[in-house]
């Protein structure tokens, strides 16, 4: 990634892509005091953008620290290096972290705000249908009281790398991860929803880990279809009832899962198909 042709937003300026630099003292590397937001853009419009501009403000301030930009800044900043990388339909990645200073506390350490953009194609592959093959990962989504949940800060993903790297290795796709309480809460990077034999569509009730915003927009979704939307504590062995299951994000989307854990076995069919197209309609693929 850090070989490549375009140009990178960096504290306000336009940066040549191989010049965008971090010092190795980087607080920010160190102690993870950074924050980020993964968006999407299509056919130059960048889907539910002030919302994660909106989320990235917030989550900065739930790890004590300010991002000197306004909603109104980052946004045009966002949209002036899709112009600079000649992109409409591309992946946005707007993040900012604590710089360079040594020492926990970061207090009055200056803030860098950093906006990259590229073509990036399905996280999943485009062939959806196929479905999704998961294990289940051994680290767990910890209690709030214990890490800053409602934030979308890199430490928290720490866990989702091991998980993900330890799926790939033993052929799955992904990881589904449990909570601290043992209770279903998410893939390592993607939100997660069942379609149960009740005929409604389950999802965990996102307590201890984040509510994504592709998440927010799926369950409205279904609703204004007619679908009867559930948010609550989903415990494992209910996934015998399900009969399909997708998982959401802005990278992934919506992309159905076939198994998880080589015990509970879903057909991806027409539930999935609907929703799958009622997004890309919702995100102006359609």
């Amino acid at each position: 990634m850090d070989n490549r042709d375009g140009y990178i937003w960096v504290n306000g300026e336009m940066v040549n892509w191989r010049d965008a630099k971090v010092h190795p003292l980087t607080h920010g590397l160190h102690y993870a005091s950074s924050v980020f937001e993964g968006e999407r853009a299509y056919n130059g419009k960048i889907f539910k953008s002030r919302e994660h501009s909106q989320r990235l403000l917030d989550s900065a301030k739930i790890l004590d620290f300010d991002i000197p930009y306004s909603i109104d800044e980052l946004e045009k900043a966002k949209y002036e290096v899709m112009k600079a990388n000649n992109l409409k339909n591309c992946y946005i990645r707007p993040f900012a972290f604590l710089g360079c200073e040594m020492g926990l506390q970061g207090t009055g350490v200056p803030v860098n705000t950093v906006i990259s953009a590229w073509e990036w194609g399905a996280y999943f592959g485009e062939d959806k249908m196929k479905g999704l093959n998961f294990n289940i990962a051994e680290y767990r989504r910890p209690d709030p009281k214990t890490a800053p949940s409602k934030a979308k800060a890199a430490g928290l993903y720490m866990i989702c790398t091991i998980s993900k790297n330890k799926a790939t290795s033993e052929g799955y796709d992904d990881s589904l991860m449990l909570d601290y309480r043992g209770y279903i809460s998410e893939a390592t990077a993607a939100n997660i929803f069942f379609f149960m034999k009740d005929g409604k569509l389950h999802t965990p009730k996102p307590d201890c880990f984040l509510n994504g915003i592709t998440r927010q927009t799926v369950i409205q979704l279904a609703k204004n279809i007619g679908i009867d939307v559930v948010e609550r504590h989903i415990e494992l062995d209910e996934l015998k009832d399900a009969v399909e299951c997708f998982v959401t994000g802005t990278a992934s989307e919506v992309m159905p899962v076939r198994q998880i854990d080589n015990k509970y076995k879903f057909t991806p069919g027409k539930l999935c198909e609907k929703i799958i197209n009622e997004y890309d309609k919702a995100v102006g693929k359609i």
